[in-house]
């Protein structure tokens, strides 16, 4: 059955020529071309030559800051991780032109003693810049920085996770903090506090790889892009399964490829942000842009997500050829709400297949049924098409907008739903295309009457 509550306009087929594949290309190829692969200088060195012993007793982190010294002083390098489990008190802090590289085998395993994460560093927490623990891998205002080959790291987030039911005051008093534009120096966490490091962050770096390694039991969100440009991650695997354990974030960054990878997180696959509510808004000039993610393979919480921490616009993402390789509750979500302001503007999707969900493709601007009612934001100009889906035991579509301020320009072409609970929910929406749309099973003809 197909449940319909609509003020939109709904037409047949497509109005503006926006979307159409020679558009989509060139906009992708145009992408692509800004974005190049880091190279690095011929100095290479093994980190058991500062005394790194991989036997996972000893601590190594001593070891790996050397080396990371060792080619900074060279101009840089590459630092080879050799087969083994090198167990870390303390987080690894990248320099300019390194590339850290682990041997198939290799196994970088992060203590939870929180005293190992100080001094402090300047980072975001759910879309508020502050001072808190230092992620485990972190680099700031690094370029020429690269992650790669066939090793593991292991943030030991298990360890970390009744940290979950204390953080509560800490987030909202960050949260305050945003909406009252307390100093970003003010804003101090860490001992005493809860809120939980990213396993990696880059902040404010440019010319990134990340390829080829496993990732697994992150404390908190796993890869973290916080304004970062020219990002390439590729070929990783995912075992996260830890609250909040979100696979890829990008937040304020823009030209970046995500492609070939495996996903298996608790929490959203990959997740394009820009900042929260009044902080995010004072950073309209960096939205989050430009983003390709291809031949990728989802399971966990939810596929590909917009938001909802967005405030500072996301505009020009670019899907296409991925599936789901398990469950998911939501395959395409876009969220939202009133705190946020901002946008969520030319959003393309183009061959998904997606397997068992709760709601296949959901766009809300009600995200949490949070917001001051002050600031709706603007989702406009989304493009999906050639949607498969087995079965969703709640929703196929749900577009919820905003009475003052509408989506618009939503255009969904040849989606097909074997089976769901609800059909098709549409509020506050304008200019709704609607194409080749089949829930449940294809109605070829009418019966007969006999």
């Amino acid at each position: 059955m197909i449940r319909l509550l609509t003020t939109a306009l709904l037409l047949c087929c497509f109005a503006q020529s926006q979307g159409q594949p020679s558009e989509t290309k060139a906009a992708i190829d145009g992408i692509l071309s800004e974005i190049s692969v880091p190279t690095f200088p011929s100095y290479t060195t093994k980190v058991t030559r500062f005394g790194a012993k991989g036997d996972s007793i000893s601590d190594d982190h001593l070891a790996f800051a050397k080396a990371m010294a060792a080619c900074k002083k060279k101009g840089g390098g590459t630092i080879v991780v050799p087969a083994g489990t090198y167990t870390l008190h303390g987080p690894i802090h990248f320099v300019s032109n390194v590339r850290l590289h682990l041997d198939q085998g290799a196994k970088i395993r992060f203590s939870s003693n929180p005293a190992d994460y100080l001094p402090m560093v300047i980072t975001s927490w759910e879309g508020t810049m502050l001072y808190n623990y230092s992620p485990m891998i972190y680099a700031y205002q690094a370029e020429n920085i690269a992650i790669t080959g066939e090793g593991t790291i292991d943030g030991e987030g298990h360890l970390w996770m009744d940290w979950k039911q204390k953080e509560q005051a800490d987030k909202q008093h960050s949260r305050d903090m945003n909406h009252a534009s307390t100093p970003i120096t003010e804003r101090q966490f860490g001992e005493g506090h809860y809120l939980r490091p990213q396993l990696l962050q880059f902040f404010d770096c440019k010319n990134i790889l990340i390829e080829g390694i496993h990732v697994e039991d992150s404390p908190f969100w796993c890869l973290h892009m916080l304004r970062c440009s020219n990002i390439t991650m590729r070929g990783l695997s995912y075992d996260a399964h830890n609250k909040n354990n979100d696979g890829i974030d990008l937040e304020y960054s823009r030209n970046v490829l995500i492609e070939d990878i495996d996903f298996n997180n608790a929490d959203d696959n990959i997740a394009i942000k820009a900042g929260r509510d009044h902080e995010g808004r004072a950073n309209s000039i960096t939205p989050s842009e430009n983003i390709v993610v291809r031949n990728c393979r989802f399971q966990g919480l939810h596929a590909l997500v917009v938001g909802s921490e967005m405030a500072a616009g996301v505009r020009n993402v670019y899907v296409q050829d991925c599936q789901a390789s398990g469950y998911l509750k939501r395959g395409i979500y876009l969220k939202t709400n009133t705190d946020r302001g901002g946008y969520i503007q030319n959003i393309h999707m183009d061959r998904v297949s997606l397997l068992e969900v709760e709601d296949c493709f959901y766009i809300t601007s009600n995200y949490h049924n949070e917001g001051s009612g002050e600031y709706p934001s603007q989702v406009s100009d989304i493009y999906i098409s050639n949607v498969t889906c087995q079965s969703a035991n709640q929703s196929a579509i749900v577009i919820q907008g905003h009475p003052d301020k509408k989506i618009k320009n939503i255009q969904l072409r040849n989606i097909k739903v074997k089976e769901a609970k609800y059909g098709l929910s549409i509020t506050d929406a304008l200019d709704v295309t609607l194409e080749e749309i089949i829930v449940g099973k294809d109605i070829t003809a009418p019966t007969s009457v006999h």
